[in-house]
């Protein structure tokens, strides 16, 4: 989940630190997921900033990670707060308010300097994604899980295929229920699923994608360094134009169960689950 704050030409000027947290808040607040009975709210930030802007900001960079949280736990904790008659009204009516939940019981903030320098000065680039909490029975550390929304007139069901795979910060799962991409990600390279690796992993690696008509599901190779499925190489999925990378069309079919390799360096098990 991602959102953008932008100087326009006349204020791209130096930006105070209380609007970095309000960026933080503004994100959070637009991409609340909603359940049954409670509404989620997501736990890790990564928030890119201007290297000059992050150089300026960088001797104090524990205290506005301090102060996020905070401010954080003080908009979940004003929004959950039920006035007086609110709450007449809920035993009158009957009415139910979802409480807003960090499903993983704290929050991550992360400040980091453009790596690409696709942010100009003055900008500030939020990702967001939820944090799921650690499962000590399964003995492996926190996944995570970008959540994306889709709105449909057709009635949604639960996901139809799992990827589960290890990086450089653990053991993770993503449920697949539509098309996702995979790379390493980077403030001009928004990916589904962020793998923390090697540069031999390319910052969008690949695409998997799922034909809405026959439920089918594709691996579309993106990188520099390939891509394999089973052990064997996949086709290149674009042409290099004039230095512009485009798409060709060529894609190969995934069987129920697959071991996709990302530059032979990271290894993701998919498993159609239906």
């Amino acid at each position: 989940m991602r959102s953008k704050l932008s100087n326009s030409s006349a204020e791209r000027t130096r930006r105070p630190a209380r609007d970095v947290i309000d960026a933080v808040l503004e994100n959070m607040q637009k991409n609340l997921e909603p359940l049954k009975y409670s509404i989620l709210a997501p736990s890790r930030y990564l928030i890119y900033l201007h290297p000059a802007e992050y150089a300026r900001l960088e001797g104090i960079i524990a205290i506005l990670q301090e102060q996020t949280i905070r401010a954080l736990s003080e908009e979940v904790a004003a929004r959950n707060r039920r006035s007086i008659l609110r709450r007449c009204t809920r035993r009158i009516l009957g009415d139910r308010k979802l409480c807003i939940e960090n499903p993983s019981g704290e929050w991550s903030v992360e400040f980091l300097s453009d790596p690409d320098g696709d942010i100009p000065e003055g900008d500030i680039l939020v990702d967001s994604e939820l944090l799921l909490p650690a499962n000590a029975e399964l003995g492996i550390g926190e996944r995570t899980r970008l959540v994306r929304t889709v709105h449909s007139g057709q009635q949604t069901t639960g996901s139809v295929a799992q990827i589960v795979y290890d990086d450089d910060t653990g053991h993770h799962s993503y449920d697949v229920r539509g098309s996702v991409t995979i790379g390493r990600g980077g403030a001009a390279f928004p990916v589904d699923i962020k793998i923390v690796s090697s540069v031999d992993v390319s910052r969008e690696h690949a695409r998997i994608r799922r034909d809405s008509q026959t439920g089918a599901f594709f691996l579309i190779d993106l990188s520099a360094l390939g891509t394999t499925l089973n052990g064997r190489h996949v086709p290149r999925g674009y042409e290099e134009v004039d230095g512009i990378k485009q798409e060709n069309g060529t894609e190969t079919l995934l069987p129920d169960q697959a071991r996709i390799g990302l530059a032979d360096t990271v290894y993701l098990n998919f498993c159609r689950v239906r």
